[in-house]
């Protein structure tokens, strides 16, 4: 069995420690809370203070910064960026590429296409 951390040294040297997640692999940093049922992918990250709940999926490359929620059953596509203090809904779709802003909300059920854009306001549906 390999190691079940990484560390990570950031651009000021600081050095971050984070463990995998026994559901796919990815980073969780300490002071993080992700379900054990989520899936974070291997390339995914879950920064201190963010939260995953259960049959989440969280996509290869895709970062959860610190502060913000991922709600059940919520699917977030590759290369994803969910900002400090932003939502998912509840079983929410998360197209590729997309930016959700800080303290953005994308309210339960939505829809959101790859390479989108969301800045501080919730966003209902997008089709």
């Amino acid at each position: 069995m390999g190691k079940r951390y990484e560390e990570v040294e950031t651009d000021t040297g600081t050095i971050l420690r984070y463990k995998r997640h026994e559901n796919g692999g990815g980073m969780i940093s300490p002071g993080a809370w992700v379900d054990p049922s989520a899936y974070v992918s291997r390339s995914g990250y879950v920064e201190a203070g963010a939260h995953v709940s259960a049959n989440a999926w969280i996509g290869a490359g895709t970062w959860v910064d610190s502060g913000a929620s991922v709600e059940a059953g919520a699917r977030l596509g590759a290369a994803v960026h969910v900002g400090r203090g932003a939502t998912v809904g509840r079983g929410a779709r998360v197209g590729s590429n997309t930016r959700i802003g800080i303290g953005a909300s994308v309210r339960a059920g939505a829809t959101v296409p790859g390479d989108a854009m969301i800045a501080g306001a919730s966003l209902q549906e997008v089709a």
